[in-house]
């Protein structure tokens, strides 16, 4: 799951206003702070347990709860950085951008233009809009992955309302109709 933003420009009539713009982040589903509490609480059950097995005499044991926690704290570094991508789209009555922007490396960027460009949905009966794809001129552009099906099915309704306003140079589309 992720977050998803749509907006229409004010001006639409000029060539250079943004028709459509969103941009696509992962969910996370805990905060920091909810991140430091789980870690927390599991180190604590942790040294508790540790106690225990040091009282018995298998410390060995100690070591390998410690790992745990070290191992839950990785995860959720990874789990966060991982978090830091996104998918810019941006849509004027000229061209539409798609920046990939990964969490290290170079940001890539597919240009298309709005009038050749059709939006492919996947569907699936009982789980709904399970891809979205972006073709144009034998190129092909999977976009909102990072989405849930019901969340690619409302960023496909509005993308698609700007894409034919783009092509038909619609300025009396709304926002409403999305």
């Amino acid at each position: 799951m992720s977050l998803a933003t749509h907006s229409l420009s004010s001006a639409p009539d000029k060539p250079e206003a943004f028709l459509f713009q969103a941009v696509i982040t992962p969910h996370l589903s805990l905060s920091r702070r909810g991140v430091a509490l789980v870690i927390a609480s599991v180190g604590v059950l942790n040294a508790i347990t540790s106690g225990a097995f040091l009282l018995l005499g298998a410390w060995p044991v100690v070591g390998f709860l410690g790992l745990d926690v070290a191992a839950i704290a990785l995860a959720f570094f990874l789990c966060r950085r991982a978090a830091r991508r996104r998918e810019e789209v941006s849509l004027t009555m000229a061209e539409l951008v798609i920046r990939d922007v990964p969490v290290s490396g170079t940001p890539r960027e597919m240009r298309f233009n709005p009038y050749w460009t059709r939006l492919r949905r996947h569907n699936i009966v009982d789980e709904g809009v399970v891809a979205l794809d972006l073709t144009s001129h034998g190129r092909s552009l999977r976009i909102a992955a990072a989405l849930s099906p019901p969340e690619r099915a409302d960023f496909a309704d509005a993308l698609d309302a700007a894409l034919r306003r783009a092509r038909t140079g619609d300025v009396a589309l709304r926002a409403s109709q999305f």
